[in-house]
């Protein structure tokens, strides 16, 4: 009988599995009472596997994400509303304030993440951000509730601007948020992966899985911000609309310490930027030497293992030779014994991690096309909605409510695509995954297309009715139902199930654990770039003087 040929999945576990007895990683009996990773207790001791970590610390850390996300999306899904109804602001600027702010949100990882690296470890910079979030999230609280810290009711068709004093007020609370989930956005899901021991095979699997409920409890939060939460600020008030949200921020960090005694902690391993500096540095100052005739003369550690514990090392490839400068040897480079000295020789694996960070660069710029399209949810779309007819009988819909529907598309397609069409088109292409990372971020680009032309469709139908009618440059919604506006929210959420996860696979695959923040941190700040061009974009409306870009709605 004929042998069944491995699929390619099975054959990336084989392969893994190798690689871990090769380098004596896999525990042997002897061992199975404690983790293999290195792991250890909030004190510093080793930990055992049977009460520590695994799924019994997961549900604390899953909590805290849920809670954190539906503090996070409370604010951000219907803030330019607030900007615009509350504190009076034109449509440019209030859209311009909340790219800036949500800019300022995916830059602020970078910090996170060196300070988590270097000094702090995951835990304690959660614990620290999430408390300058939580009083952020308060703070902005009170802005939206005590009567001297907004501005008043318009009377008619004059709304008075808010004071110097009110916006200091309101955008100091802003901001701490934003610093707040600088140090939880790179930290979290790393510190629930830290919970699986990579030298255990059942616990590896189950380590997949964690990132799939991961994703599925941040969307949970978001689907109750997009929709309960949003309805109560349009319809129940600002104060206590901001004041739940806070107190579930609240709730997030009581989750966190509560499962501290469960935790399993890794030490921090040093900065990347750090890293990055040395081999820079050093091929710089090598920039005259010749290359080796022989890639095997550069110098590489004598250890089993790469300098950073739990990595591996990376083998010479031939690209980007400028940076293999720094792996040349000379005598006068050894500091003591056989270590040279990292500033004057660095180890090919050094060299190798930045090559693949510089290699990623194509797939973040990429993500930046995405991400401007992300950007017009909570800014473009909502506007939009808010010049259409949100009643449905006597109910009025708010208009960020509409975004629940991409959380729905999230939830629906995630299955679909593992459960459905995974297996559909692994008999195809012959991968494990079913498409390649590649190939997933290009169909979830194509989606994200689809929806900003299912957006223009509707607002060029909406700036007709509003020519028609006479509303040009007058706040009177259109006799155009806001359930227009679902194709555009549901492709979206199709186009982040493939786009999402393929430049994360990508990013985050074992070339080093060192490197796994830095990695998200690159992914994060795709939107970052973003908010630059979307301020670029509505600097360049402001000079053109452009109202009928919203037609029937700028004054």
């Amino acid at each position: 009988m004929e042998r069944r040929r491995p699929t390619t999945m099975e054959s990336n576990d084989v392969e893994r599995q190798r690689f871990l007895l090769q380098d004596g990683l896999l525990q042997n009996e002897c061992s199975e009472m404690y983790t293999g990773d290195g792991s250890v207790d909030i004190n510093g001791n080793p930990v055992l596997k049977q009460t520590t970590g695994n799924w019994k610390a997961c549900p604390f850390i899953l909590g805290n994400e849920c809670c954190e996300r539906l503090a996070y999306y409370g604010i951000s899904s219907n803030l330019v509303t607030y900007l615009t109804k509350k504190l009076h602001q034109e449509n440019v600027s209030a859209a311009r304030n909340v790219t800036t702010w949500q800019g300022t949100c995916y830059l602020t990882p970078l910090i996170g993440a060196v300070i988590a690296d270097s000094y702090w470890g995951r835990y304690w910079t959660i614990a620290a951000f999430s408390t300058i979030y939580f009083i952020g999230m308060c703070t902005l609280t009170l802005s939206a509730s005590v009567p001297a810290l907004k501005p008043s009711e318009c009377v008619g068709s004059l709304c008075p601007s808010a004071t110097p004093a009110q916006y200091a007020i309101f955008f100091f609370g802003l901001y701490l948020i934003a610093l707040g989930t600088g140090g939880i956005k790179p930290c979290v899901s790393s510190f629930g992966a830290d919970q699986f021991d990579d030298t255990d095979p059942t616990e590896r699997v189950k380590k997949g899985s964690f990132f799939n409920w991961f994703y599925f409890s941040i969307n949970v939060g978001a689907l109750i911000s997009h929709s309960l939460i949003v309805w109560i600020q349009d319809n129940a008030g600002w104060g206590l609309g901001f004041g739940i949200p806070a107190l579930f921020m609240g709730i997030s960090l009581t989750t966190f310490f509560s499962g501290t005694p469960l935790y399993r902690f890794q030490k921090s391993e040093g900065s990347p930027l750090s890293r990055i500096s040395k081999v820079l540095v050093v091929s710089f100052r090598k920039w005259n030497l010749e290359f080796p005739t022989d890639s095997s003369s550069l110098y590489e550690t004598q250890d089993k293992n790469s300098a950073i514990e739990g990595s591996r090392k990376l083998r010479h490839t031939d690209g980007l030779k400028w940076l293999d400068k720094a792996a040349i040897l000379l005598e006068n480079d050894v500091k003591t014994g056989d270590h040279p000295n990292q500033w004057r020789t660095c180890s090919v694996t050094q060299v190798e991690e930045l090559k693949i960070l510089i290699r990623m660069f194509p797939i973040w710029a990429c993500g930046i096309v995405f991400s401007a399209v992300y950007a017009q949810m909570s800014t473009m779309f909502v506007e939009q909605g808010m010049m259409m007819n949100t009643n449905v009988g006597s109910f009025r819909i708010p208009p960020a409510s509409i975004s629940t529907f991409d959380v729905i598309s999230v939830i629906f397609w995630v299955p679909v695509y593992d459960r459905i069409l995974t297996p559909f088109l692994r008999k195809f292409t012959g991968n494990g995954r079913g498409l390649s990372e590649l190939q997933r971020m290009g169909i979830g680009l194509f989606l994200s297309i689809l929806c900003m032309f299912s957006a223009a469709t509707v607002e060029i139908k909406r700036l007709q009715l509003a020519r028609e009618l006479g509303l040009v440059d007058k706040q009177i919604p259109v006799p155009l139902s806001i359930f227009w506006q679902i194709p555009q929210y549901f492709l979206f959420g199709a186009a982040e199930v493939f786009t999402f996860i393929g430049p994360t696979s990508i990013l985050l695959r074992p070339i080093s654990r060192f490197y796994a923040e830095f990695m998200q941190c690159i992914v994060t700040n795709d939107n970052f770039t973003r908010e630059l061009l979307e301020l670029f974009d509505f600097d360049n409306s402001n000079l053109l003087d452009n109202k009928e870009w919203k037609g029937g709605m700028d004054t």
